[in-house]
């Protein structure tokens, strides 16, 4: 079993902008994060927020995005020629709506990994999200200089991903990967606090309470195989009964993306995990 603790590669951070990602919350994970284990599983990739913090020698990296897949390749196999092909799209508002446009199956995997990560800079307050027939429709953002072709990032991210198993699907693909010893993360659409709160849609399929049930089935199955679990949800009261028996750790998160400025304040989650807290 490799120690798999915050061998952290200095220079990997994450290379999109993710509505719900852990960036801020990442190192207040530190003291939590399991001390030893074999594989790093990640099923619902994102902005890979928590995989670039521990930089593990080994991982499978999954998410049921296939375009945001696709980019993870790209950036770990052809990062060179990623960059070249981000050099060529500009920040005007006319033309990004052009490329808004294109249906991704259109264009080459290298081609869609390029457009995911312009619209994801140059978009409004770096939302992804998709209609139900899978077309991105978040609007221009209207930012001065975004950093469309960000070199060093793109470069130390390939480096990252180089010890990864990358693939799309349902997240009980990945976890059933994964075996004694092995630690998952998992940080599912939340589970929202209200009915409006609820923003599930980065993905054309819905993740609502059957979803959350069906993943917390996972996590017990995937617990009874002797895997570490760390999952983080918001603090309500169907994840309290879908998860008890297991410890409950509290955590504040600032979220920013409400249209109503009002409400971008703090919110409570939780991180649930089938360990001590000490990692052992």
């Amino acid at each position: 079993m490799q120690n798999n603790t915050l061998t952290t590669v200095k220079a990997a951070a994450p290379f999109l902008k993710w509505a719900g990602g852990k960036g801020q919350l990442v190192a207040a994970y530190g003291p939590y994060f399991p001390a030893k284990y074999n594989i790093y599983v990640e099923p619902f990739l994102g902005g890979g927020a928590v995989f670039f913090h521990l930089a593990p020698s080994a991982a499978i990296l999954s998410d049921a995005n296939r375009d945001l897949i696709d980019t993870y390749r790209a950036v770990k196999n052809h990062v060179t020629r990623l960059i070249s092909a981000l050099a060529e799209h500009r920040n005007e508002e006319q033309y990004y709506y052009s490329v808004r446009s294109t249906h991704p199956d259109e264009l080459t995997s290298l081609e869609r990994a390029a457009r995911l990560i312009f619209l994801n800079r140059t978009c409004y307050n770096g939302l992804y999200r998709v209609n139900r027939q899978g077309l991105f429709n978040v609007p221009f953002g209207s930012y001065a200089r975004p950093k469309i072709v960000d070199e060093p990032t793109l470069r130390a991210a390939s480096r990252a991903l180089r010890g990864t198993k990358l693939r799309s699907g349902d997240f009980e693909e990945s976890m059933n990967l994964a075996s004694r010893g092995d630690f998952i993360y998992l940080d599912p659409p939340y589970d929202p606090v209200s009915r409006t709160a609820s923003f599930t849609s980065y993905h054309k399929s819905p993740f609502g309470e059957d979803e959350q049930a069906r993943l917390a089935k996972a996590y017990r199955r995937s617990d009874e195989r002797g895997c570490f679990l760390m999952l983080s949800n918001s603090d309500t009261p169907l994840v309290r009964e879908l998860y008890r028996g297991y410890s409950f750790l509290p955590f504040k998160a600032r979220r920013a993306i409400n249209s109503n400025a009002s409400r971008r304040g703090p919110v409570k989650e939780v991180l649930i995990v089938n360990y001590d807290q000490d990692g052992a």
